[in-house]
């Protein structure tokens, strides 16, 4: 009989064999959506890179801060997506909807008050940066494009995050696929003029908007709006326990002073890990900027390509939260620790894969994105330096999704960034004089790895995995007929 999320919320008892089916089932999706991600990045800079290493670098050195603006938008859905994934275990699906029409509301101001934010700040970040007065101008448009859909991206954020808790992977999976190919059909065109190709030995003109950077950010916003808007219309109209048209319930779209308690306790810890976090990247692009526009681009580039590697292991981190936070919410404390156990064990074998093809391979990924024998040659030296740490940082995400998904988000955020502050940029800031981009990786490097280590001390101990939520009459009946599983 195939395994599916319902045996969670019904208390029925799981064996390994079906923990590790149920787990695959969540992770392959969640891996493939965030792939596709990646790779929607990786088409932008292999894109841009063919248009020089100026181009490159405008766009490489506004990539940490967009990362923030970003990520403080998807920490915030988290808030309301691990409530929906708790609710959800306690099978009180009524409760779920009104998290997530409360939801709705909530990160969607948010995002308008990011993106007011973001192009008030344009103009002036690129000189912040440490970036030159030859790259400021395309840096500003860049940045100002994506901020300014932030509304949208955040929308898409909390869809897909609605989705992933409800246990419905394959959606965002083909629609983030789907987001890949709009974005290179968008870029081709917006990206370069009007140009002579050759296919198959037929020649013809091929239009083009001759856009440059500007067409990059237009064609992958373009993109991600019409996922976010696709994603939505899902969620509202189709997925089955969370859709919100032909219900006969009470609509609470006005946000309740408990719901935002809750929301406030997940995601300000990891909303302020996040800005801290990215602040520390962003204090990496400064020390990396006096380098050269080839070390800002062959950096902003391997940044690109790694992620190709590790990008698998949030997508099963995705998965640990999802598993660890309905089985939570179910009461079955038992069942979380054994979630987490697989997901960060098939994490660190996957990302471990991962790390060996990407020291193998960095020359072509590296190719692949720029022309310029100079980028390609660092950002190859320093994509093997970072392989070495891939198995470890796979075991921070992880793990870190799990926490997620149980609510504990303080110690962790507090250790993801005293790492990277205590450990990444003292290293960074002593090697870069003396070893350039080279040494600024060997401290991430380290780094990565510490924070492994830390992160696996944890989740063996005790602390983080606190039964204090009761689980529903419903799901305690189930348990009683369960209980050598829990």
């Amino acid at each position: 009989m195939a395994v599916d999320i319902s045996y969670i919320r019904e208390g029925r008892p799981l064996s390994l064999g079906q923990q590790m089916v149920l787990t695959a089932r969540l992770a392959v999706p969640a891996i493939i959506a965030q792939l596709s991600t990646i790779l929607m990045q990786y088409i932008d800079a292999s894109m841009v890179g063919r248009l020089g290493a100026d181009q490159s670098a405008s766009v490489g050195l506004m990539n940490s801060s967009l990362w923030m603006f970003w990520g403080v938008c998807s920490m915030v859905t988290m808030g309301f997506s691990v409530q929906v994934a708790h609710r959800l275990g306690a099978k009180d699906e009524t409760g779920a909807r009104n998290v997530l029409r409360q939801g709705i509301t909530s990160c969607m101001s948010f995002g308008l008050l990011m993106a007011l934010l973001g192009l008030a700040i344009a103009p002036w970040l690129p000189g912040w940066l440490g970036g030159g007065e030859d790259i400021r101008r395309n840096a500003t448009i860049y940045f100002m494009v994506f901020v300014g859909a932030m509304p949208i991206l955040t929308l898409n954020y909390l869809a897909g995050g609605m989705l992933r808790c409800a246990g419905n992977m394959k959606v965002p999976g083909l629609l983030n696929a789907l987001m890949c190919v709009l974005d290179v059909i968008f870029n081709f065109f917006l990206i370069f003029p009007t140009r002579e190709l050759s296919v198959l030995g037929v020649d013809f003109t091929c239009p083009g908007a001759g856009l440059g950077v500007l067409g990059a950010a237009l064609g992958t916003v373009s993109a991600e709006c019409i996922i976010a808007a696709t994603m939505a219309w899902y969620l509202f109209k189709r997925q089955p326990d969370l859709r919100l048209t032909g219900r006969d319930e009470k609509v609470r779209f006005k946000p309740e002073k408990e719901v935002l308690r809750k929301a406030a306790k997940i995601s300000v810890p990891m909303t302020l890990e996040h800005v801290i976090f990215c602040g520390a990247q962003i204090t990496i692009t400064i020390i990396v900027a006096p380098l050269g526009v080839v070390a800002i681009a062959a950096n902003a580039f391997a940044v690109t390509a790694e992620s190709l590697c590790y990008m698998p292991g949030f997508g099963i981190g995705d998965a640990a939260t999802t598993l660890a936070g309905q089985s939570y919410g179910a009461g079955r404390y038992g069942l979380v620790r054994r979630f987490t156990y697989l997901t960060v064990g098939l994490g660190m074998a996957v990302m471990t894969v991962m790390a060996v093809v990407m020291y193998l391979c960095a020359p072509l990924m590296m190719g692949i994105m720029s022309p310029v024998d100079s980028i390609v040659g660092l950002g190859t030296e320093v994509l093997r330096i970072e392989a070495w740490a891939e198995p470890m940082y796979a075991a921070s995400i992880v793990a870190y999704g799990a926490m997620v998904g149980v609510g504990d988000t303080t110690l962790p955020a507090i250790m993801n960034f005293g790492s990277i502050w205590l450990v990444r940029i003292p290293l960074a800031a002593l090697m870069a004089p003396s070893m350039g981009l080279r040494g600024v990786w060997i401290a991430m490097c380290i780094e990565l790895s510490f924070r492994g280590l830390i992160f696996l001390w944890r989740m063996f101990g005790r602390s983080w995995l606190k039964p204090d939520r009761k689980p529903s009459p419903e799901a305690m009946e189930a348990l009683q007929d369960a209980a050598d599983d829990v």
